[in-house]
């Protein structure tokens, strides 16, 4: 939800991180790369019990992830493959984070796996509908917006992070979240598909 409408508020200063990285030869692809080594460092900052630090990377390499669009847009470079590489490496971040936890709270473990098939679910369907849709958007395919989107779910890492002592519950209503995304989606999907 705020992905897509909170976007334009933020587009100043992602279209001027872009420039700088355009500037200096950085391509859209290497930029990427570096959003996921910055995005793994957050969990295993987070498995050393850093907490303030695993979330200072984890929205650095949020910030470097729209970052990257930007730059493949400004200089004509987008690609299938760079899609691919943001989509599996966003999804890479995202399972560092849970087995970061997971390894240091034992008790969050089964949260933790209900809120790792719901992003799964959700995915499939975001994946399978963009994949499906003749509808093309800004970005590589057709994208669904939704109560639970990248910002969203970086609030609630971040949450989970700071507050670890409530990582059940916060778990729980971030599975809540996606689950209800994944629902909005699939009717989306209906429409968007028959």
């Amino acid at each position: 939800m705020l992905d897509t409408y909170g976007r334009k508020y933020a587009k100043r200063v992602i279209v001027s991180g872009a420039e700088k990285f355009i500037n200096i030869g950085m391509d859209a692809n290497g930029v990427t790369k570096l959003a996921f080594a910055v995005g793994i460092s957050s969990g295993v900052a987070l498995f050393f019990n850093l907490r303030i630090i695993a979330v200072g990377l984890l929205w650095l390499s949020g910030y470097l992830d729209s970052v990257d669009g930007e730059i493949a847009r400004k200089t004509n470079t987008t690609s299938d493959y760079g899609a691919l590489m943001d989509i599996v490496f966003d999804r890479m971040v995202e399972a560092g984070i849970i087995i970061a936890i997971a390894l240091n709270h034992e008790g969050s473990r089964v949260y933790l796996v209900f809120l790792s098939l719901s992003i799964i679910l959700s995915m499939t369907i975001f994946l399978t509908v963009g994949a499906l849709s003749e509808k093309r958007g800004v970005k590589a395919f057709y994208y669904q917006a939704g109560l639970a989107e990248r910002t969203e779910g970086f609030i609630m890492f971040t949450l989970m992070i700071l507050f670890i002592n409530k990582v059940e519950i916060i778990t729980i209503l971030f599975t809540v979240m996606i689950l209800f995304t994944a629902l909005q989606r699939m009717k989306e999907g209906k429409k968007i598909l028959q």
